[in-house]
């Protein structure tokens, strides 16, 4: 299918902001197949990879099919280590401090057993929580006794009340803070450089889950002040699924230890003993895809050489003249806070069930997904919203994608008005 067998809709009031200039659009689209077979708007849930990306996965597949798993590993060793630097050149880090995983809930998952096994017994939550981690948390606090308190928001953003969470650090003992920078269920940006400054002076552990912030928005761990950092590749990185990976604070680094250690991070030195690496991979498993994670590699290169001003730039832009456009049609309501300026865009039409809306907009090859509230009680439950659509865009997407968005939803309203 060529580009120009999606058909443009009509054109649109001229309400929006233009794209911000920087990102060579037309390039983008051109190492990016995908962009040919729909108007992808979901690299909030995964984002299209470039060509590069998934020739590399498939190139080390061949190698692995020719030569066998671990001799192929050890051909492409040079190549795997420089993921490790390239990953901690993009979040401000260095290569010891980061751990690579399959999933940010893996990571999650995996940091937060060692950091509560440190003895902190509060747990303190936003409530951009993604499910699994919260999920995981709520676990936690049941089977452990441990304290788990959900943070409220600020009625003016919709972010983290950062007053009531001073107060609550004020005098509360030792706390774990955990806090999703971009939430699956909204657009919301949360003020996670604030919640560093916060944390530090009440001497609280900081833990930020920058899976939907990473390759999205300029996140330096440096500048954010967090101790733990998780993401993934699939989102806005446009790596390969089964990809993700965490920085680890180097001071905390030495005070946390995996629950179940692996030869990947542990060598058995006598017959009840063990050391762990000294490094963040002590949190790693020995067994992974080095297919995925050289395409890992390839992805974040890409996104650092493209600069993630840039990048952000024209994601807010494309987020910003989204969100306009929506609220200035009749029957169709905007569900981010107020605090959303980010590249994802939620949304209901009225009297239509999110679900239907996904569906008519998928018959016109327009990519979009649905977030339950199940998938954000603490947010979506406690606004009362049953379900949104969501739109996320990238460096590929262009406003001919928003209007196809647009013209299918136009025709959802008028045969409900």
């Amino acid at each position: 299918m060529s580009p120009e067998s999606i058909a443009g809709p009509a054109p649109r009031p001229a309400l929006g902001t233009a794209p911000a200039p920087g990102i060579d659009v037309a390039a983008e689209r051109a190492r990016t197949p995908g962009v040919t077979e729909s108007h992808h708007l979901n690299a909030a849930g995964a984002a299209l990879p470039t060509a590069a990306v998934v020739d590399t996965v498939v190139e080390h597949l061949r190698r692995e099919e020719r030569d066998g798993g671990y001799e192929a590993a050890a051909a492409v060793g040079e190549a795997v280590e420089a993921v490790y630097d390239d990953v901690a050149e993009l979040v401000g880090a260095r290569a010891a401090e980061i751990a690579l995983f399959d999933t940010a809930t893996t990571g999650l998952r995996v940091l937060v057993d060692a950091l509560v096994s440190s003895g902190t017994p509060r747990l303190l939550v936003s409530r951009s929580a993604y499910v699994s981690h919260a999920l995981h948390l709520m676990a936690h606090a049941r089977r452990t006794g441990t304290g788990l308190e959900i943070l409220p928001v600020d009625p003016a953003t919709g972010a983290v009340d950062l007053d009531a969470l001073a107060l609550s650090l004020h005098g509360g003992g030792p706390a774990i803070v955990f806090v999703a920078h971009l939430p699956t269920s909204s657009g919301l940006v949360e003020p996670v450089a604030a919640l560093g400054a916060l944390t530090r002076r009440h001497g609280a552990r900081l833990v930020v889950d920058a899976t939907q912030s990473v390759g999205h928005l300029p996140v330096d761990v440096g500048e954010i002040g967090c101790d733990v950092l998780v993401t993934t590749g699939r989102k806005f990185l446009r790596a390969p699924r089964g990809t993700a990976f965490a920085w680890v604070h180097p001071a905390v680094l030495p005070t946390l230890e995996p629950g179940a250690p692996d030869v990947r991070g542990a060598a058995w030195t006598a017959e009840r003993e063990w050391t762990l690496a000294g490094t963040a991979r002590r949190f790693e498993t020995w067994e992974h895809s080095v297919a995925c994670r050289l395409g890992l590699g390839v992805a974040v290169r890409e996104t650092v050489e493209r600069g993630l001003d840039v990048t952000t730039a024209h994601l807010v832009a494309l987020g910003a003249d989204l969100r306009e456009q929506l609220r200035s049609r009749p029957g169709v309501t905007v569900r981010d806070p107020a605090a959303s300026t980010s590249g994802m865009v939620t949304f209901t039409v009225d009297g239509v069930e999110p679900a239907e809306v996904k569906h008519r907009l998928a018959a016109a090859r327009v990519r979009v997904v649905t977030v339950p509230a199940s998938h954000g009680q603490w947010d979506l439950g406690a606004r009362e919203v049953p379900a949104v659509v969501r739109a996320s865009v990238h460096v590929y997407n262009n406003t001919d994608d928003l209007d196809a968005l647009l013209s299918v939803v136009d025709t959802i309203t008028a045969g409900h008005r």
